[in-house]
């Protein structure tokens, strides 16, 4: 399979990395990333199509593009991708908290024949929640735990005092389109467990801060007719940016294993 990556930071890095050593099958096509990087990736991946526009990058007939760039990023080109047929695996997956991206996407995808491919990101038990759906949920709760740090560069400045906390501390609960839009870093898994579930509105989640984390923890409550699902995750962190969990690149390697082995474990 032939595939393209818009987005060449920490989680791109990791993941292009991560696929020469695990998906023999895939074959990276090219990168896209901003034009004043171009110079620096372009000597960093020698032989490799680095480009900084999407339209480039399709002309090389990627089945399949890797979004890691960000919520702007994916608006601009995720459409054109879909468009030109080509799969889209978003990391941004908080970027469809926004319902006018939603809809583009998916008409794109309508009228390309294509297809937008959620990851669970760091998060476990959406395959288990994804079942419930069906099977009959009341409720979900998605509750995150994560260092002042990562919180940094955030609305939560603004709500809690992250340099003097001495407690975990609650800094916002509320839904998970909400939660999505204002922490479009920190709260991908949000948007990923409301779309796996009951939906952006009625998905609660509760952000905290605390100083003893030693990564980034993720919950999952849900109940329903089926009974009570209670799944955690304590994730470490990648070196390079303490917002984004350490297996959200490896979810992506996951996803395209799935696409391309004989056997998939959905």
């Amino acid at each position: 399979m032939r595939i393209g990556i818009i987005g060449f930071g920490a989680i791109g890095q990791t993941l292009y990395r991560l696929i020469g050593e695990h998906v023999p099958a895939v074959v990276v096509a090219g990168v896209m990333d901003r034009a004043d990087r171009l110079q620096e990736l372009r000597s960093q991946l020698p032989g490799m199509l680095v480009v900084s526009d999407v339209d480039s990058l399709l002309a090389q007939k990627p089945a399949l593009v890797i979004e890691c760039a960000g919520h702007a990023v994916l608006q601009q080109t995720g459409p054109a991708v879909l468009e030109a047929g080509a799969d889209l695996l978003v990391a941004s997956v908080g970027a469809l908290a926004d319902p006018v991206l939603e809809k583009l996407l998916a008409d794109a995808a309508a009228s390309g024949g294509a297809r937008v491919h959620i990851p669970a990101g760091a998060l476990g038990g959406l395959d288990v929640l994804g079942a419930a759906r069906f099977a009959g949920l009341d409720s979900v709760t998605y509750i995150s735990n994560k260092a002042p740090r990562a919180w940094k560069g955030t609305p939560a400045e603004g709500m809690v005092d992250l340099d003097n906390l001495t407690e975990a501390t609650v800094f916002f609960t509320g839904d998970a389109r909400t939660a999505a839009l204002m922490f479009p870093q920190n709260a991908n898994v949000a948007a990923a467990t409301a779309l796996a579930g009951l939906g952006f509105e009625r998905t609660r989640v509760m952000l905290t801060a605390d100083p003893a984390a030693t990564g980034n923890r993720h919950r999952i409550q849900a109940r329903g007719a089926f009974g009570e699902i209670d799944v955690t995750i304590l994730g470490k962190t990648l070196p390079e940016n303490p917002k984004t969990s350490m297996l959200a690149p490896y979810s992506l390697v996951r996803s395209l294993v799935n696409l391309t082995g004989a056997i998939a474990v959905a």
